[in-house]
This record gives C-alpha cells, sequence and structure tokens, in this order.
C-alpha cells in the first residue's frame, strides 16, 4: 500500500514537472526564434554546428541528450504499465488504441496531401504528440481536469512518442551496420540477464547503458532508442522494502534534469526557425498542409474515433468521470507535435529549405493545437466544481 501511494505521488510530480516545463519551453523556443532573425542569425546557426569530440553540438544534443528523455519517457511507461494506472489490460488498452489512432490517421492526411512528391517521406511527422506541452496546456485548466484525464494524455503523449521512435528505427534508417547493431542488441540482452539476476547496481546498468548508445549510434539506427531499451532493463523492484527500486531512483534523478535541461537546448538547437518575408506562403507547401492538417486536424479525429472504437467494442473501458467532450480535448491537444515532430523533420528531408518550413509548421500546428484544445477543455470543463478534495482523492487511490 505504501509503494503504490508513492507511485501515485511520482505521476503527480511528473505532470508538474511536464507543467513548468511546458513554460520553460516555451521560452527557449522564443528565444531561438528571436536569434535564428536577428543580426547574429549565422553565428548562432553555426555555433550549433561546431564539431565536439568528433561530433556537432547538435548531433550530441540530438542523438545523445534525446536518448536521456526517452529513458524518463521509457520509465514513466514502464511504471504506469507495471504499478499505475495501465496496470490492468482494459485501462491499458485504451490509451494505446487512441494512440494508434492519433498516428494512422494524421500519416494519411500527410501521404495523400504529399503522394508522388517527394516530401511523401515525412509522413512520421504528424504521429507524435509532445508531453510537455500538451501537458503544460492542460495544467492551466487548474483543478478541475480530473486524474483519468491526466494519466490518459499522459499514456497517450508516451505510447505515441514510442511509436514515433519505432517508425524512425523502421522508416528513417538508411543504412545498418550490422556488427554495431548486433553488439548493441547483445547488451541489452545482457541487461535483461542482469535485471533477471536481481542486479540492482543502477550504475552498472547505466554504464552499459552508454556502451550500447554507443553502438546503436554507430549502427544506423537513430541512438535515442537506446533510452527506450535501457528503461526496459532497469530494475522496477528493490532487494528490500526500505529502498527504492533502482527504476524509481532513476526516474527521481532525471525529473529535473530532463525538462530543464535537455528539452530547452533541444528547442534551442533545433527551433533556429529562419522566418523570410515569403512565410505565409511557405505555410502552403505540400510538406507544410500535410503537418497543419495531419496535426490539427488528423490528431484529433483519428484519436477520437479509435478511442469510441475501442470503447463501442467493450475492447476498453471508458476513463472515470470523463465525457466524451473531453475526451476529443485531449485529441486536439494531442495535436501539439513540437519535440518529436522537429525531430523527424530532420530525419525525413535532407533540404534545408524544406526543412525550415517544416518546423515553422509544426510551430503554427502546436500553437493552434494547443489553443484550440485549452479553449475547448475549458468550455467542458465549465459546470465541473473546482475542488482540491476529489483530485487528492483520486490521487490516493489511482493506483488501485
Amino acid at each position: 500500500m505504501v509503494r503504490r501511494k508513492s507511485d501515485s505521488s511520482v505521476f503527480k510530480k511528473f505532470f508538474e514537472s511536464e507543467k513548468s516545463s511546458g513554460l520553460v519551453l516555451i521560452a527557449f523556443t522564443i528565444l531561438s526564434l528571436l536569434l535564428a532573425n536577428s543580426s547574429i542569425k549565422h553565428s548562432y546557426t553555426e555555433f550549433w554546428e561546431y564539431s565536439l569530440g568528433g561530433m556537432k553540438i547538435e548531433h550530441w544534443v540530438n542523438d545523445g541528450l534525446m536518448a536521456v528523455f526517452f529513458l524518463l519517457v521509457g520509465l514513466e511507461l514502464k511504471r504506469e504499465f507495471l504499478v499505475g494506472e495501465l496496470s490492468s489490460l482494459k485501462k491499458a488498452t485504451l490509451p494505446i488504441f487512441s494512440a494508434l489512432g492519433g498516428m494512422l490517421i494524421p500519416a494519411g492526411i500527410f501521404v495523400f496531401v504529399n503522394l508522388g512528391e517527394p516530401t511523401v517521406s515525412g509522413f512520421g511527422i504528424p504521429m507524435a504528440t509532445d508531453i510537455a506541452f500538451a501537458l503544460g496546456a492542460l495544467s492551466l485548466l487548474g483543478n478541475k481536469v480530473p486524474l483519468s484525464i491526466k494519466v490518459f494524455l499522459t499514456a497517450l503523449a508516451v505510447i505515441d512518442d514510442l511509436g514515433a521512435i519505432v517508425v524512425i528505427g523502421v522508416f528513417y534508417t538508411k543504412t545498418i551496420f550490422w556488427l554495431n547493431f548486433a553488439i548493441a542488441i547483445a547488451i541489452f540482452g545482457i541487461l535483461l540477464i542482469l535485471n533477471k539476476l536481481k542486479i540492482t547496481s543502477l550504475l552498472i546498468y547505466v554504464l552499459l547503458g552508454i556502451v550500447m548508445w554507443y553502438f546503436m549510434l554507430h549502427s544506423g539506427i537513430h541512438a535515442t532508442i537506446t533510452g527506450v531499451l535501457l528503461a526496459l532493463a532497469i530494475p522496477a523492484f528493490s532487494k528490500n522494502t526500505k529502498t527504492e527500486s533502482p527504476s524509481h531512483r532513476l526516474q527521481h534523478l532525471l525529473h529535473y534534469p530532463v525538462p530543464f535541461v535537455i528539452l530547452p537546448l533541444f528547442a534551442l538547437v533545433n527551433t533556429a526557425i529562419d522566418i523570410g518575408p515569403n512565410w505565409d506562403k511557405a505555410l502552403f507547401s505540400d510538406a507544410s498542409l500535410g503537418i497543419i492538417l495531419g496535426l490539427v486536424l488528423g490528431k484529433p479525429i483519428g484519436i477520437i474515433v479509435f478511442t469510441w472504437i475501442s470503447i463501442r467494442f467493450k475492447f476498453a473501458d471508458k476513463p472515470a468521470g470523463t465525457t466524451w467532450s473531453q475526451l476529443f480535448g485531449v485529441g486536439i491537444l494531442g495535436g501539439i507535435g513540437f519535440t518529436m515532430s522537429i525531430f523527424v523533420t530532420i530525419l525525413a528531408f535532407t533540404d534545408k529549405e524544406i526543412i525550415n518550413d517544416s518546423k515553422f509548421a509544426i510551430l503554427i500546428s502546436s500553437l493552434l493545437a494547443g489553443l484550440i484544445g485549452y479553449l475547448w477543455l475549458k468550455a467542458s470543463f465549465k459546470d465541473r466544481p473546482k475542488s482540491k478534495k476529489p483530485q487528492k482523492a483520486r490521487l490516493k487511490g489511482s493506483s488501485n
């Protein structure tokens, strides 16, 4: 019982850190846009291309630090499936179905708009949801938001981010160096064996994880997948009831560095968007239209349709205390792509102008999705009484 209370506390802390992270990300994104369109824009963009230890600073952030981001994402998802809100099959099924719809429909819209064009390779861009911004927008609604909505949005965002990682590994891997890949997978196997042997030294897992990241980086498959694999291998148990599990300890360690250091750095590196005089025309290119329609329309449609199917045919239960209007509002917030969408853009395209225009389209789409989603949910929660006591009661019983 004590352990479960601790788990719900972890979720609350995760939500609060992402809430603050959203505000920090907005500030750093604005700063990056200002610098990229100032008199020092060339110096600013060239800085990120400076080589450090044989790799550009930009790649250290996108390939290295973002692997740590996905490590935290993997740990949170693992905890939710083991002892949290997704620990029962019916509860876990809903966000999986919803996330699937939120990936397939936007990707389909993008392909339809870009069919026959080289830009069709960007189909993965509108598939992901940015956890920090989505939860940040939700947090602005305060205590009227039931815990079930927060958990549903978090699980949905985490699952489709992991789906995006799979898409990256399958569709955006050009050449695989099989020896390096085999070594990385072998290290992952060793980590699983250590877990099976009940080895709980966090240092051992982290050190082997770094080695696994190195070989994955040189395998041709995007290195960020290492973070997810490491999260799966790190034990979620402890040798006695008085100590926290390695997984739980690592979550606590990463709660502040990821949202307040890694993601702001990612924003600085990847939102240096040059907004030229023809910015309005850039939004009507095939790639930009596919992104905007995919995120702003495809996401809520895909999420709500697949959510309805899974509940209608009794594959899953509807989140407690929610309405269909509120679930549709969550779907709208799912259109906040940002982090992963920008990430996929870098992999999908090689033309700098298309990359720049696509990033701008992602920013516009995310802004629209966040604003519309906030207003929609605000109207949906209008008649819900604002009270802290019911929220605490739910937190206490959330792991039952």
